[in-house]
């Protein structure tokens, strides 16, 4: 005699909450405008709509001004919130903002990275250079963590995340100041590299993680 089938019961089906896709709108739409703001500012300094000789005052450079800053603080606020890292918007934004800038409307030097007219520019570039790409270096730095360490305090060690994100900041930083020096060459950067990996490895060997 068989027993008679037991009637299945329906499989709830995951509940996705409303909280859930209003908190991920004001997310892409920061993301969206942060877009169209890299867009516009390189758009505007590719098509060279804007340049040194333009007056202070000429709507294109405030345009391009706004844009810039823009950029800078709607790419790296949502980061510095995200990751809770004091002064990483202030250090990305102002980096953003005068990297753009300085490109835009400083002539470019022509002699090396000694002659007096042109040291502060190099100078003035190539601290913009390290202050925006150590900013933007820090999230990919904090997010390789997980699989390039396999103690939990070096993964989430955001202390980590920054120490390196500056070293790449120094890197680009001295790659503008060989470019100065008119001694940049592959050897050189790779020199470079090198260094700043040796000097990595010394940190992660005697420098303690942070609790």
């Amino acid at each position: 005699m068989t027993t008679p089938a037991q009637p299945q019961m329906p499989t709830a089906e995951p509940v996705r909450s409303k909280g859930e896709g209003a908190s991920r709108r004001p997310a892409l739409l920061l993301a969206a405008a942060a877009g169209l703001c890299w867009a516009g500012s390189l758009t505007l300094l590719a098509l060279g709509a804007v340049g040194p000789l333009q007056p202070i005052t000429a709507p294109e450079r405030l345009i391009f001004s706004v844009l810039a800053l823009g950029a800078g603080l709607l790419t790296f606020v949502p980061i510095q919130r995200q990751l809770q890292v004091p002064g990483l918007a202030l250090e990305g934004t102002a980096g953003t903002f005068l990297l753009l800038y300085t490109l835009t409307f400083v002539p470019a030097p022509t002699g090396w990275l000694l002659s007096p007219p042109d040291a502060p520019v190099y100078a003035l570039l190539a601290a913009a250079t390290f202050w925006c790409v150590s900013a933007l270096a820090t999230w990919p730095a904090h997010a390789a963590g997980p699989r390039i360490f396999r103690q939990r305090a070096r993964q989430y060690d955001l202390r980590r995340a920054r120490r390196q994100a500056h070293e790449i900041g120094a890197l680009a930083a001295l790659c503008i100041g060989l470019a100065g020096l008119r001694v940049l060459t592959l050897f050189g950067v790779g020199l470079l590299i090198l260094i700043l990996i040796v000097t990595e490895l010394l940190f992660l060997s005697f420098v303690e993680t942070e609790t």
